[in-house]
């Protein structure tokens, strides 16, 4: 099934956002959701790619750059926590104004870090019918205290108060400091992989005191009755396996967990058949529980 793709723009709290909304080729009101991506990522990279597949399965779908990122507004290169919720409550209200949507069955798909902005926002807004985690980050200052040291969390947080409006890259090869360490994110951001006009590499180091003190784990229960799946690979460097076993305890209503045997976690950004399967049990999902 074809879909075709509208460039729209979009206020958040007065900041301006830009996104592309996916139209299915069946007529209609349909059901409909949007689409946040990993941390640093634009809507022409992972959630444009989860967008597509799923405009194709029937959903009209909005992927978007969150405020600070890709052509949206907001101070640039900043992960605010908090203004990316409000992205997504403005993005759901995009959704039910549109004409070619059925306002009472709209849904919330995050990847990496964007599956755990996806659950607490789903916790916050009944307006949110289902919501969907892909090798999603859901963080836990809990969690990290527990394995930190609460001394050493708390050093670590002072630290980035400190340097705040600093900015240090997203990625870099050969071990140099990054806000994403490691060969495997710049195995992605760092290649023709993820190539985008308008993706940045640089981040403020406040970003990452944002990351630290975000709580998505504890939403679970937050949830209520919004049905919850969990897409997650068994072996996930970045965004721990644990924790995504954890939300799927602790959620409350009717909830799946599906463990996919991808070997790295940018697997799922753009690697089959690990895209393709964890799109189509998004799809699947989705269809059961919008109708």
């Amino acid at each position: 099934m074809n879909s075709q793709a509208e460039r729209v723009t979009f206020t958040s709290d007065g900041a301006d956002l830009v996104g592309v909304l996916r139209l299915p080729a069946a007529a209609g009101p349909a059901p409909a959701v949007a689409v946040t991506g990993p941390f640093t990522g634009v809507k022409d990279q992972v959630a444009g790619t989860y967008a597509e597949r799923l405009a194709r399965a029937g959903f009209v779908t909005l992927a978007f750059d969150h405020r600070g990122f890709g052509e949206s507004g907001g101070r640039p290169g900043h992960e605010d926590s908090q203004g990316k919720l409000a992205d997504l409550r403005a993005a759901v209200e995009l959704l039910r104004a549109r004409p070619e949507v059925d306002p009472t069955r709209i849904g919330l798909v995050g990847v990496c870090l964007g599956g755990g902005y996806a659950v607490r926002a789903a916790a916050e807004n009944p307006r949110v019918k289902a919501v969907v985690g892909i090798a999603s980050g859901y963080n836990s200052p809990a969690w990290f205290v527990e394995r930190m040291g609460v001394d050493n969390y708390r050093s670590a947080l002072a630290g980035l108060l400190d340097a705040y409006d600093e900015f240090l890259p997203a990625v870099a090869p050969g071990g140099a400091e990054a806000a994403m360490g490691g060969d495997e994110p710049y195995a992605y951001y760092g290649t023709s992989r993820s190539a985008s006009p308008h993706w940045r590499n640089r981040l403020t180091r406040g970003s990452l005191h944002s990351l630290m003190t975000f709580d998505a784990l504890g939403a679970a229960p937050l949830l209520g009755a919004t049905p919850l799946l969990v897409v997650h690979g068994r072996t996930d460097a970045y965004c721990a396996p644990e924790l995504a076993a954890e939300l799927h305890r602790r959620a409350a209503g009717e909830k799946e967990i599906i463990w996919l045997d991808a070997a790295q976690h940018i697997d799922l950004y753009d690697v089959e058949p690990y895209v393709t399967e964890a799109a189509d049990a998004a799809a699947a999902f989705l269809h059961r529980h919008l109708g």
